[in-house]
């Protein structure tokens, strides 16, 4: 071969950062040493693996076709160098996870299994499916999981559990004696929802495409509990996971509200690249995350320390 796990390793680190000095600061190495890397696996291929944009560096059409295989070489030389190293194969795990299961599963899971393989390096990323779906596209991360559907045409999808999103308000809002609202209710009222590009937003959206009913939403957030607090304070009604009310609904503070005319459920998934090698991490990670759903019917019936 032509080539070195280096030269891969160089490209790789420029393919995600889109500039030398910066792949060079993340690999630990010159700036000289890493463009002398990349010019030298283009010379000895006799190709040109990115288009030049000024100091900014863009995969070409060889390039894009060649990064997932290159990163899929690379996690299998990090497997053979653990195991003749004598460790058991799990050297790191890039996890990214949207922002209901991250909150609320991905972390206990990610101390569950950092504690049966405390030599592994775990890194998790919270954001909305959008940008995981986005990072799994780029081999920013080894494995998603993620709330909705996802289309991406180079990434690999699997059900994991049930999830259902509710309406929900405040204890002492007009709907919360009612116990349930119909579609020309729910249009009169103020919203609190999810930002677009989440999958709770997308899954919202999708219920009402049928419905002519205008909403109100007054505020957009990121984060979950910055509806609740919204929701709690009277500003309006939101719909987000039930697993993530299910404390508050507990305690009192937040009110379900029924919606037999909309179907809000949903599937948490497992997503990674279809290309991407599956290291041992990924593998008992996932099977970790099955084991903890084995036996449920929906997110919300599994079993959690309650937040006191």
């Amino acid at each position: 071969m032509h080539f070195t796990l280096r030269q891969l390793q160089v490209f790789v680190a420029v393919a995600r950062q889109e500039s030398v000095s910066r792949a060079a600061e993340s690999l630990s190495l010159s700036q000289s040493a890493t463009s002398t890397s990349l010019a030298e696996l283009e010379r000895q291929s006799a190709c040109q693996l990115f288009d030049r944009m000024g100091k900014r560096l863009c995969l070409n059409p060889l390039g894009r076709q060649l990064l997932p295989q290159a990163v899929a070489l690379l996690d299998q030389a990090r497997a053979i160098e653990d195991l003749l190293q004598g460790k058991s194969g799990f050297g790191s795990l890039e996890v990214g996870a949207t922002l209901t299961v991250g909150n609320y599963l991905a972390t206990l899971l990610i101390g569950d299994f950092m504690r049966r393989h405390p030599e592994c390096r775990v890194r998790l990323q919270v954001q909305n499916t959008a940008h995981i779906v986005q990072q799994i596209a780029q081999h920013e991360l080894d494995l998603g999981l993620i709330e909705g559907d996802c289309q991406h045409p180079d990434l690999e999808q699997h059900p994991w559990v049930e999830d259902e999103l509710v309406v929900f308000c405040a204890p002492g809002h007009p709907l919360a004696r009612q116990g349930q609202a119909s579609l020309e209710e729910l249009a009169g009222e103020a919203w609190i929802l999810r930002e677009r590009g989440s999958g709770t937003r997308l899954t919202f959206d999708q219920a009402m495409r049928h419905h002519s009913h205008r909403l109100d939403v007054k505020l957009e957030l990121e984060h979950t509990e910055a509806i609740k607090r919204a929701v709690e304070s009277g500003l309006g009604i939101g719909c987000i996971s039930r697993l993530a009310l299910r404390d508050a609904f507990r305690r009192g503070s937040l009110v379900a509200v029924e919606t037999p005319e909309l179907d809000l459920t949903r599937h948490f998934f497992f997503i990674w690249h279809a290309q991407k090698y599956q290291t041992a991490a990924m593998r008992e990670f996932v099977e970790l995350c099955q084991a903890l759903t084995a036996g449920v019917r929906r997110s919300d019936e599994i079993l959690l320390p309650p937040i006191p």
